[in-house]
């Protein structure tokens, strides 16, 4: 009776961590570069019920030692194990605004072990001087100069140094080449994840890499892409197909719930009526 207590549990708190991705998912519909998350749901190991103290008689009429037979398998719950991004790019957005960017994909190499093509992204410095990668270009210059995203991270350029320019009066070529009055200034890093799942989500659309530093996208062979100026990448959240995933968790919460709440009437039945007796 306690592991239907659990088993129910388990599909609850599966259920509220999904729709609180979906949630997140739903509030950065409209987020510059945002990926999507993506939940992947597992069950634990099931457990092999066996019958105890199962006696068996022999044909001489002889009682042999209890013996265990079985009698199914017996399911333990699930969980949610991680939230995956999907790196699929958004829709390109014109903005007209000069330091707007974004990455148009071209040819991506795919990743012999998952079968998934690599994804490319900004290189920009966070607070702490460490290298982070982002897809949301909706780039400023601060007082000083520097180009940075909109949360005051560095923009690097492909020799991982900060971006310095005079004015908002530049162009960028779709080789990522920032010219400014008629003289190049320097190429917007451009880093490539050859296995994107193994970034880390930092949140502000930061991600971090495992180990090493990136590769250089302009310098690994097989890789081709644009970059546009005067446009953004939106997220690539599909709203409608959220919000049913949203509803669908919803209903399955409940009916966790009202599994519950019929193993506790049980339960309370039987301290309360039958154990009377």
């Amino acid at each position: 009776m306690f592991r239907g207590f659990y088993t129910a549990a388990s599909g609850m708190l599966t259920q509220q961590r999904r729709a609180e991705m979906l949630t997140n998912n739903l509030s950065n519909a409209n987020t510059p570069g945002f990926k999507t998350d993506q939940a992947s749901v597992r069950s634990f190991p099931e457990m092999l019920m066996q019958r105890m103290g199962q006696k068996v008689t022999t044909p001489n009429g002889k009682i042999s030692l209890p013996m265990y037979s079985q009698v199914g398998l017996l399911s333990t719950g699930v969980y949610m194990q991680e939230a995956t991004p999907l790196y699929t790019q958004g829709d390109i957005q014109e903005t007209q605004l000069a330091t707007d960017l974004a990455i148009v994909n071209g040819n991506l190499p795919v990743n012999q072990e998952n079968g998934k093509p690599g994804a490319l992204l900004f290189v920009v410095e966070n607070s702490a001087g460490e290298a982070r990668y982002t897809r949301n270009g909706n780039l400023t210059l601060d007082g000083a100069g520097y180009l940075t995203t909109a949360s005051g991270n560095y923009v690097l350029d492909d020799n991982n140094n900060r971006i310095r320019l005079n004015s908002e009066n530049f162009s960028v070529s779709e080789e990522g080449m920032i010219v400014e009055n008629n003289q190049p200034v320097a190429r917007v890093g451009i880093a490539l994840a050859e296995d994107p799942y193994q970034l880390i989500k930092e949140g502000d659309g930061l991600f971090r890499a495992k180990g090493a530093i990136l590769a250089n996208g302009y310098n690994t062979a097989g890789v081709s892409f644009n970059v546009k100026q005067g446009y953004l990448e939106g997220s690539n959240v599909d709203q409608a197909q959220t919000m049913t995933d949203m509803l669908t968790a919803y209903r399955t919460f409940e009916a966790n719930q009202k599994i519950l709440q019929a193993y506790d009437k049980s339960m309370d039945k039987a301290v309360n009526e039958i154990g009377r007796l």
